[in-house]
């Protein structure tokens, strides 16, 4: 088990309260925690990126996508129980889940599908305009000297 001391850390920094309460967070995460529901995150363009998820067994209303800040919040729970049924061997976990994500700034839900017992949740950074690079274009102006007297010396 890994313990790390972060308390320097917090006594000495003010305004970075998110980045503290995210390495808070992580030191105290649980590993098995981490292994269900299995997923990925990709990169899918320059400013676009995909979370999917494997949640077979679990249709579009047992699951649910709360987008609030900077948090993604996935929660699966299948409502109503199956019928009595009798298996030799049950590998497909249909357990309740909820799986968090701390976005970055910018970074906007823009939809999600559900296909193959895949949950693709689709994301976008959207650096508002007055956040984006700016070029400044330089005037060349000309050297205006002043001649104060033009006589032959």
């Amino acid at each position: 088990m890994r313990n790390y001391d972060l308390s320097p850390l917090f006594r000495s920094t003010v305004g970075f309260d998110r980045m503290t309460r995210l390495l808070d967070a992580a030191t105290r995460l649980d590993d098995s925690a981490l292994s269900y529901p299995p997923y990925n995150i990709e990169k899918t363009g320059e400013n676009a990126y995909r979370i999917t998820m494997a949640v077979a067994g679990f249709g579009e209303d047992d699951l649910n996508i709360t987008a609030q800040e900077n948090s993604l919040v996935i929660s699966g729970k299948v409502d109503k129980p199956e019928e009595e049924r009798k298996f030799l061997y049950r590998g497909i976990a249909g357990r309740a889940f909820e799986r968090r994500f701390e976005l970055a700034e910018h970074i906007k839900v823009t939809g999600a599908s559900l296909a193959n017992g895949l949950l693709h949740v689709e994301l976008v950074r959207e650096i508002p305009e007055a956040m984006k690079p700016r070029s400044i274009k330089i005037e060349a102006k000309a050297d205006k000297a002043q001649v104060i007297e033009n006589k032959a010396a």
